[in-house]
């Protein structure tokens, strides 16, 4: 049966390094969403990919000691791997810095230009680095970025500028008559509120600080800013041509079924790149659905706060088909998730060992046991048989139903409802009674209904555990395994054998040894205490000789001539912001101590280290490895004297 093309892409993931479990819910949900339509009959194309260009990547590129392209390279097999690993089964997998994309980036962004949509002009407002945004003062929070919390710097270059305010009505209108363009219905009111009504800015659409993107090749100083040349991959990847020469996928495939990206990019792909096709002149994706954070605890994942869980380490400890089933279903539609190491080994125990592996291993064991392996139905019917029947059969449809509304969670839950009624029918049906009183028929029926049931739900399944859902069909030997065999009751084939040992799908795990293991794998390997060379003594009067003081790194960069040092601007209070050299460029990156607060000597004695001025020192330690760590933040205001 076909059903018609479905395109469906995810956000492509940043190249700054590997991606973490929340990163990687995004393609899991993704496959699962591809796997489905498959199963319906849909001529499927799912795309993902990566995001290659930028400052940031420029900047790792250079501390790495490598260039910018042997950098991403090396970052897009780490994340073609973690998909590989969680069974991702994509189409296309496109990079930014692919050739046709960059060459169709160019045109697309000289079209808007002599179009007059892009326009040149000079950028002066507050930049984050780390996300490649500019802000307004308004929009920061507590003076910093609202999306990742770092501070902000201020930026003045010239820029070419993409007009919004042109089209902004137009989005506005094509939001309201089509509700299911941005999902959930709550982020659709945020972007209309919070951006589209009180007025677009124009967004700066072009970089001159940097080399690192695609060029503008009719104007060699400026590269193409990050969210047009990333944007643009939805397109580019299935042939897309300015000119309107496009190639078939593009015919076949445009416009995107869905978009499915991380509610914090939102605004990229509900305005920016909306208004990006009406200028050029396209159609509009049919929806983009904004997903929920998978939050560690209360919080989100960051290597800063040294919460991060990535996706090898889980499938390490619990195999990939439980990670997979506790991403999905643990997201709810709207609202953000939870996943911590207690919760996983909870809902395996609950959920994987004792809902659906034990009752496979159960009902396969009876008819086992019972008819040497053989399934037949002699259809011995009873009145309770019928409410599991019924259930069966509306699984299905009430799965397809959340899934059409991309419910994904909701809809594992009407198939793990349908497996919870069959360990029900066990309790009322007692098959070991029923072989203990002879009543052969009846047990076979009784099985049979179980076996069919457990087929209908392991069908349904495999879209979002592929590799249970097929060994539980491995099982049965089966070869009733599509869709369209769910729909009616009976078609799992009599006469033949299921497995003589059933394989134990998921094992109950020991919380306290689990957790334990984790620990201790997780533990920080045990530091020598450094060996400390005893200085001469001094007296009070020469310690009080020195003025310490609290102060903030407001900005930091590599020296021009120095590869081990870094320059600061340090705002030591009242005023006093002064410029020191350090030599930790071996251990710290000039975003690692962006923000930070640090112990400064204040009053030593101004010297030039490699022609730039130094007025002061930063105090650092230093283990017995020789690496040396800054001192820790502290609650004290800058410009607080340490005593």
């Amino acid at each position: 049966m076909n059903r018609g093309k479905y395109y469906l892409t995810t956000a492509i993931a940043y190249t700054s390094g590997k991606p973490h479990i929340g990163n990687t819910y995004e393609i899991i949900l993704s496959d699962a969403i591809a796997r489905y339509r498959r199963k319906q009959g849909y001529d499927v194309f799912f795309q993902t990919g990566t995001d290659e260009h930028g400052q940031k990547i420029e900047e790792k590129a250079k501390e790495a000691g490598v260039s910018p392209q042997e950098y991403v390279d090396s970052i897009a097999e780490v994340i073609k791997e973690n998909y590989k690993l969680m069974n991702i089964d994509y189409d296309y997998f496109v990079r930014t810095t692919d050739d046709y994309h960059v060459k169709t980036v160019q045109k697309i962004f000289k079209k808007l230009y002599d179009q007059g949509d892009i326009y040149k002009g000079k950028y002066e407002g507050l930049y984050c680095t780390p996300c490649e945004s500019f802000w307004t003062e308004s929009q920061l929070v507590d003076g910093k970025c609202p999306d990742c919390g770092r501070p902000v710097v201020k930026a003045t270059e010239e820029a070419y500028f993409f007009n919004l305010q042109k089209y902004a009505q137009r989005l506005i209108d094509h939001i309201e008559s089509h509700p299911e363009f941005i999902q959930p219905e709550s982020r659709k009111n945020e972007m209309i509120n919070n951006f589209l009504k009180p007025g677009l800015q124009d967004l700066c659409v072009s970089r001159s600080t940097f080399k690192w993107g695609v060029p503008v090749d009719f104007d060699e100083k400026h590269v193409v800013y990050v969210w047009i040349d990333a944007l643009s991959n939805y397109i580019t990847s299935l042939g897309y041509d300015p000119d309107g020469n496009h190639g078939e996928k593009y015919k076949k495939y445009w416009p995107a079924d869905v978009h499915v990206i991380g509610k914090d990019i939102l605004r990229f792909h509900t305005i920016y790149w909306p208004i990006m096709l009406m200028a050029l002149g396209e159609p509009l994706p049919k929806q983009v659905f904004g997903h929920p954070w998978l939050l560690v605890g209360d919080g989100k994942m960051s290597k800063s706060k040294g919460n991060v869980i990535y996706a090898d380490e889980l499938v390490h400890y619990f195999g990939v088909d439980a990670v997979r089933y506790f991403c999905l279903s643990e997201m709810p539609f709207a609202q953000d998730g939870t996943i911590t190491w207690e919760l996983m080994i909870e809902r395996i125990n609950s959920d994987l060992a004792n809902v659906l592996g034990n009752l496979v291993n159960r009902t396969i064991s009876m008819t086992n046991k019972y008819f040497d392996g053989v399934i037949s139905n002699p259809q011995c019917i009873e009145a309770i048989d019928q409410g599991l029947i019924e259930l069966a059969l509306e699984t299905p449809k009430k799965v397809e139903k959340k899934m059409d509304e991309l419910r994904v969670g909701d809809a594992i839950s009407e198939i793990f409802t349908l497996l919870k009624r069959c360990n029900k029918y066990i309790d009322e049906t007692t098959p070991w009674t029923l072989a203990k009183e002879g009543k052969t028929e009846r047990l076979s029926t009784v099985l049979y209904n179980l076996l069919e049931s457990i087929r209908i739900a392991a069908v349904q399944l495999s879209a979002y555990l592929p590799e249970t859902g097929e060994k539980i069909l491995n099982s049965l030997n089966t070869q009733q395994r599509t869709f369209e065999s769910c729909e009616t009751f009976g078609n799992l084939e009599c006469g033949i054998k299921v497995v003589e040992k059933p394989e134990i799908l998921f094992a109950r795990i020991d919380e306290k040894e689990m957790l334990e293991k984790i620990a201790a794998d997780h533990a920080a390997p045990k530091q020598e205490e450094p060996k400390v060379e005893k200085k001469e003594e001094i007296t009070f009067d020469d310690f009080s000789k020195l003025e310490l003081k609290v102060g903030e790194v407001l900005s930091c960069e590599k020296h021009p001539k120095a590869d081990r040092l870094l320059v600061s601007q340090i705002d030591c209070g009242n005023g006093d912001v002064r410029q020191i050299v350090s030599g930790i460029a071996d251990h710290f990156t000039p975003e690692d101590m962006k923000g930070k607060k640090v112990i400064v000597v204040t009053n030593l004695k101004p010297a030039k280290l490699r022609g730039v001025e130094s007025q002061g020192m930063i105090l650092v330690g230093e283990t017995s490895d020789n690496e040396k760590l800054a001192l820790a933040s502290c609650d004290l205001p800058k410009g607080s004297i340490v005593r």
